[in-house]
């Protein structure tokens, strides 16, 4: 009886490193769901533009938690905010991403993605990766964050650089040097421009 339920033990213990591709396996569904649409030619049709944009963004809106990207973005001034003023935060960034990078998104035509590894740390999980693109490979790792058992993108980290601590000093500038209405007013007017057709 004893050398079965140490068998059970050891194969649980063997199994564990098979959940520890969980953050992978999720960013690897999300992103072949992306270059998934992106390839399918019949959305390539100029009158189904809008059709894949929202395909697009539903796709990566899934997998990213807009509102934790949003909280470390914009840092300290976060906790000041009402519920209402982190809502409206959140809309305009999401904004901001989604059509910053959809473009970058809808042009890839590149061989796919490749999975290099990942880290896991207790919630948070990295997922390294390297686009391919016909000669340059562009490493591109993604910061995850459990949340009721579905890992989140909390952050991207593109060439060594971070989305978010990118954004979260261009923010800090204009709340220092103006205040955190005109960053939001700034942020409506992109907003608005990106909506505009």
């Amino acid at each position: 009886m004893l050398k079965v339920a140490l068998v059970v033990v050891w194969l649980a213990s063997a199994a564990a490193p098979c959940y520890a591709g969980a953050p992978t396996d999720t960013m690897k569904t999300t992103i072949d769901e992306v270059l998934r649409i992106v390839r399918e030619s019949d959305l390539k049709q100029p009158n189904k533009a809008e059709e894949r944009r929202r395909m697009l963004e539903r796709a990566v809106g899934a997998r990213f938690d807009y509102q934790e990207m949003s909280r470390r973005a914009l840092g300290a001034p976060w906790n000041t905010l009402s519920d209402q003023e982190k809502q409206e935060f959140v809309d305009l960034f999401r904004t901001l991403l989604t059509n910053s990078y959809s473009d970058k998104i809808e042009t890839y035509s590149g061989e796919g993605v490749q999975y290099l590894n990942e880290r896991m740390e207790k919630e948070y999980a990295e997922v390294r990766t390297k686009v391919l693109s016909g000669k340059t490979e562009i490493p591109l790792d993604y910061r995850l964050i459990n949340k009721g058992d579905d890992w989140r993108v909390y952050d991207v980290v593109v060439d060594g650089i971070s989305l978010v601590n990118n954004y979260r000093g261009q923010f800090a500038k204009i709340i220092k040097s103006s205040s955190y209405a005109d960053l939001v007013e700034q942020l409506r007017k992109k907003s608005d421009k990106l909506k505009a057709p």
